[in-house]
């Protein structure tokens, strides 16, 4: 088994590539709620294939956690209520989810848009429909990176979320109701 980390940061550093999209879509600067979840797997586990691209590791890795049982609920429940004409271009169904190529522009779920795609982190936005395309009353960058490091395949989820529109008035959210429910099963 791998080890998981959760830390609970109150500032900015450390986000990596969701930096620039934190800069535009907190435009106040208002306190942010930031979550770090790594899981490290020996590359014993992992298919050859994927260690030796880290395209295609990155890619499994978000098709995994998008079409996998941890994202079904989240996925049903707005189907029923968003899936029509307006949202139909959206991946939603396990089989496209677990396809798509997550290139920058992928609307997933009328939930989350990926911002930005690098060999080793895909980068969606979150708070809101990716149809709203303005800065948003709760918005934030969830980036989901594969890294092979030695021995092992570093496995991450990184969010940070805020109020976007307006001046935030007192702290961010309490970092026990951040965290519920936000380390995945792998």
């Amino acid at each position: 088994m791998g080890i998981v980390k959760t830390l609970l940061k109150t500032s900015i550093v450390g986000v990596g590539a969701t930096s620039k999209h934190y800069v535009k879509l907190n435009p106040n600067n208002n306190p942010i709620t930031h979550d770090l979840c790594i899981r490290r797997v020996p590359l014993s586990k992992i298919k050859p294939q994927l260690c030796e691209n880290p395209d295609a590791l990155t890619r499994a890795f978000c098709a995994g956690v998008w079409s996998g049982n941890g994202y079904r609920i989240q996925r049903h429940l707005p189907q029923r209520k968003y899936h029509g004409p307006f949202t139909a271009h959206q991946l939603w169904t396990p089989e496209e989810l677990g396809g798509s190529q997550y290139d920058v522009g992928t609307q997933i779920t009328d939930h989350f848009e990926v911002l930005e795609k690098t060999p080793e982190t895909i980068c969606v936005r979150a708070g809101d429909s990716p149809l709203k395309k303005d800065v948003r009353p709760s918005d934030g960058p969830f980036e989901m990176s594969a890294r092979v490091k030695g021995d092992v395949v570093e496995f991450g989820l990184k969010s940070v979320f805020f109020q976007g529109l307006g001046k935030a008035e007192g702290k961010q959210m309490p970092p026990w109701r951040a965290c519920i429910g936000c380390i995945p099963k792998f």
